[in-house]
């Protein structure tokens, strides 16, 4: 099951707000946001993504947090790169070895959307994820950066 988890800027989280189903989640520069999500939004801000992964022990040769930082390694971050989303980061987390945590940055949400539309279906990345079947529980938090952070 993937947990998808909203979150505007860095630690505050959407509380009592509804999207639509079809809405994707809003992010990047506070002039793409509604008034009342912008209020401490950069104008310039770009639209982040913080993914945690955590992967399913391996089965039958099939998952494993190795397989899925050596697909990372070997061309998962490429492919997002080379389709336009900037990789800022890519973790381990130690209190949870079996989770990888990365973060991209996008021009703003329209642009995030291009990429992961690309990405699903990318030769190289069809490949990837056939040369290392890896199942995953995700969650993922869309947010800007605030009006007064370094980084936008």
């Amino acid at each position: 099951m993937r947990k998808i988890f909203l979150t505007l800027v860095l630690g505050l989280s959407f509380n009592g707000l509804g999207f639509a189903a079809d809405m994707p989640p809003p992010c990047g520069p506070s002039g793409d946001l509604s008034d009342e999500l912008s209020s401490n939004v950069a104008d310039d801000s770009r639209c982040f993504e913080l993914r945690m992964y955590t992967a399913e022990p391996i089965q039958n040769g099939v998952g494993g947090i190795d397989n899925l930082h050596q697909r990372f390694r070997e061309q998962e971050v490429a492919i997002f790169e080379k389709l336009g989303a900037e990789v800022l980061a890519v973790w381990q987390r130690l209190d949870d070895p079996n989770t990888l945590v990365w973060m991209l940055a996008y021009r703003n949400r329209a642009h995030r959307t291009e990429v992961w539309q690309a990405f699903g279906s990318d030769p190289e990345w069809l490949a990837l994820r056939e040369k290392y079947p890896v199942p995953i529980s995700a969650e993922v938090y869309m947010m800007s950066a605030t009006d007064y952070s370094h980084f936008k």
